[in-house]
C-alpha cells in the first residue's frame, strides 16, 4: 500500500476530512489535509488568507501546495476549491485515484452553518447553493469514482469509498472505530 494515493474531492461539508482519517488508516496510508497544508505554509488560517490577500491570491496559493504533494503513500483530503485549478487536478490525478464525495446541497446546507468565516473560496454574495451549481461539474469531470454520500452513516460512506476503490467495503478486523 505504501505506494498507493487517494484523492478526495468535493464540497465543504461533505466529509473529506472524517472519510480521509479513517480511510487512511484502513489502508496503512498517511492522511494529509491539504487545507492545513496551506494554513502552515502560509502561517495563518485560511479565512485570514482569503480576507486578506482575496481569493485569486488563494487560489494561486493552493495550486501551489497541491502541486508540491508527495507523490506516494497518502490519502488527500483536498479544500473544495481544489477543482478550479487544471493543473493541480491533472497532478493528483496522476499520482492516484480521485473520489468525489458527493452530496446533495440541501445536506450541505444542514452542515455547514459558517460558510463566510470557515474559509470557503465563495464570491461575496454567492450562496452555498449557487457554489454547489458552480462545482459539482467540476467535481464529476475530476472524479475517477463517485460516491454519493446521501442519506449514508460516516461507517457507511467509508465502507462505500473502500468499494468503490476495489476493496471488499470493510478494513479489516482491527477496523477502526467512529467516535464524535
Amino acid at each position: 500500500m505504501s505506494g498507493r494515493i487517494v484523492v478526495l474531492i468535493g464540497m465543504p461539508g461533505a466529509g473529506k476530512s472524517v472519510i480521509g482519517v479513517l480511510l487512511a488508516k484502513c489502508l496503512g496510508l498517511r492522511f494529509v489535509d491539504t487545507d492545513l497544508l496551506i494554513q502552515e505554509a502560509e502561517g495563518r488560517l485560511l479565512q485570514d488568507i482569503l480576507e486578506t490577500d482575496g481569493v485569486e491570491a488563494f487560489l494561486r496559493i493552493e495550486e501551489r501546495v497541491l502541486c508540491g504533494l508527495p507523490a506516494s503513500g497518502s490519502v488527500i483530503s483536498t479544500g473544495g476549491s481544489a477543482v478550479y485549478s487544471e493543473t493541480a487536478m491533472k497532478y493528483l490525478r496522476s499520482l492516484g485515484k480521485t473520489v468525489y464525495l458527493e452530496l446533495p446541497c440541501a445536506e450541505l446546507e444542514k452542515r455547514v452553518k459558517n460558510i463566510t468565516t470557515r474559509g470557503i473560496v465563495i464570491r461575496e454574495g454567492q450562496s452555498l447553493a449557487g457554489l454547489c451549481v458552480e462545482r459539482e461539474p467540476l467535481y464529476a469531470r475530476y472524479a475517477d469514482v463517485t460516491v454519493n454520500c446521501s442519506g449514508r452513516t460516516v461507517e457507511e460512506t467509508l465502507g462505500d469509498v473502500l468499494s468503490a476503490l476495489g476493496h471488499d467495503g470493510a478494513c479489516s478486523e482491527n477496523r477502526p472505530a467512529v467516535s464524535h
